[in-house]
């Protein structure tokens, strides 16, 4: 990569990240009382997809370790958000599944940061929005090949 190159993908990254954790800290502070980000992330993923993951297909999903997942899940099932029970196909394995009180959370979460993700973007016209789309989703395309 030549240095102009290099130059445009290091502010390109850099402004990513920034970005990256500013939504983090907005976000850790609209979300229900005891959610957590991952948690708010695997009960929206589960509620959307409207299927049972397996701990380890969440943790490919999420890009994080199979212990940070399993860490995550205990905590949502703890919290009854979750409802983990074992493969019937491979005893090995557990199947995760979002439970009526893990939609509800995950529902009354939506509800709260809506609001914040709908005001972060009021300054910018759509069609910009609309533009950087397919940008972003190309870039974690290639990304996601790269693992």
């Amino acid at each position: 990569m030549d240095g102009p190159r290099n130059s445009l993908a290091i502010a390109l990254f850099s402004e990513i990240l920034a970005v990256d954790q500013m939504i983090r800290n907005r976000l850790s502070k609209v979300l229900p009382k005891g959610m957590e980000l991952s948690h708010f992330s695997v009960l929206n993923h589960l509620a959307r997809t409207g299927t049972e993951r397996s701990p380890a297909q969440l943790a490919q999903t999420f890009h994080v370790t199979r212990g940070a997942m399993t860490n995550t899940l205990g905590k949502l099932e703890w919290a009854g958000y979750v409802h983990i029970r074992p493969d019937w196909d491979d005893a090995r394995r557990k199947m995760v599944a979002i439970s009526p009180a893990g939609r509800q959370a995950r529902d009354a979460a939506l509800t709260a940061v809506a609001p914040l993700f709908a005001g972060m973007l009021d300054e910018i016209p759509e069609e910009k929005v609309r533009a950087m789309l397919p940008l972003l989703r190309e870039l974690r395309g290639k990304l996601d090949d790269e693992r």
